[in-house]
C-alpha cells in the first residue's frame, strides 16, 4: 500500500487569553476558545477487480427477428467470455431493450422501418491478466458493444478505513502542533466531522484491435485507485501552564 497524505489547515478561530474557560458551545456561559484543523489523507492501491460491460446490438425489420438474432449472437459471446475468463468470471445481465427505428420523411409522418435489440452483460473478473483475452474473445464471437470498464477493489472497506484513520491522525497531530506553537493546551475535542472516504474513478487506457487473430491481445492498463478522506477536528484550548 502506498500512502500519499496532504494536510490542509483550516482557519484558527479567534481566542483571547483573558477569556474565561470552561464554557460549552451549546450550553450557558462564555464560549471556549477553539482551534479547528482539517486533516486529509489519500491512499493509493492497485485494483484487483474489474467490471466490463459487453453487449450485442442487432437490427432487423421485425422485432422478433432482431431479438432472435441477438439471442443467438449473445449466447456465443457469453460462451466465449466464460472460456476466456476462466472459473472466476461472473456474468450478469444489466440491460435489455427493444426499440423501433424510424424513418422521417421530409413530408409526412414518421414510420417504423425496423427494430434494434440491445443486450448487455456485465463481466466481473478478479484476474486482471485476462481482461484483454475476454474482450478479444467477446468481439470475435460477435459482440459489437464493449464499454464501461471499471476497476475496483475486492476489500475496498479496508482501504477506506485506512484513509480515514490517516486523516484523523493528521488532524490530531496538527492541532497539537498549533496549540503548542500558540502556548496553549488542548482541553478536549468538541466536534469531529468526516468527509468521504471517496474513491477517484480510474479510466483505463485501452486499444481495441481491429484485425487479426494473430494480433496480440487488447492491452488494458489498470493504473491505481486513489481513495481520499477528510477529518475536521474542533478542539477547546486553554493557556498552557509553564
Amino acid at each position: 500500500m502506498r500512502l500519499l497524505a496532504a494536510v490542509a489547515l483550516a482557519a484558527v478561530s479567534s481566542w483571547a487569553l483573558a477569556q474565561p474557560y470552561g464554557g460549552s458551545p451549546s450550553g450557558p456561559g462564555p464560549r471556549p476558545a477553539t482551534i479547528q484543523v482539517t486533516g486529509e489523507a489519500q491512499v493509493s492501491e492497485t485494483p484487483d477487480r474489474v467490471y466490463i460491460d459487453i453487449g450485442v446490438s442487432t437490427q432487423a425489420p421485425k422485432s422478433e427477428t432482431a431479438a432472435a438474432q441477438n439471442a443467438e449472437r449473445l449466447s456465443a459471446v457469453i460462451a466465449a467470455v466464460k472460456r476466456a475468463g476462466g472459473a472466476g468470471a461472473q456474468l450478469a445481465t444489466t440491460e435489455y431493450s427493444i426499440s423501433p427505428n424510424y424513418r422521417y420523411p421530409r413530408n409526412g409522418a414518421a414510420t417504423v422501418v425496423g427494430y434494434t435489440v440491445s443486450n448487455v452483460v456485465q463481466v466481473r473478473l478478479d484476474d486482471l491478466q485476462r481482461i484483454g483475452r475476454v474482450i478479444d474473445a467477446a468481439t470475435e464471437a460477435g459482440s459489437n458493444n464493449v464499454q464501461n470498464i471499471r476497476f475496483a477493489l475486492r476489500d475496498e472497506q479496508a482501504v477506506r478505513d485506512e484513509a480515514l484513520r490517516q486523516a484523523a491522525l493528521k488532524a490530531r497531530r496538527d492541532v497539537e502542533t498549533l496549540a503548542d506553537a500558540l502556548d496553549l493546551k488542548v482541553v478536549r475535542v468538541l466536534t469531529v466531522n468526516e468527509e468521504g472516504p471517496a474513491m477517484a474513478p480510474v479510466y483505463p487506457r485501452m486499444a481495441l484491435r481491429m484485425e487479426a487473430q494473430a494480433a496480440p491481445a487488447t492491452p488494458v492498463e489498470a493504473g491505481t485507485l486513489d481513495i481520499s478522506a477528510t477529518v475536521t477536528l474542533t478542539v477547546e484550548v486553554a493557556p498552557a501552564k509553564r
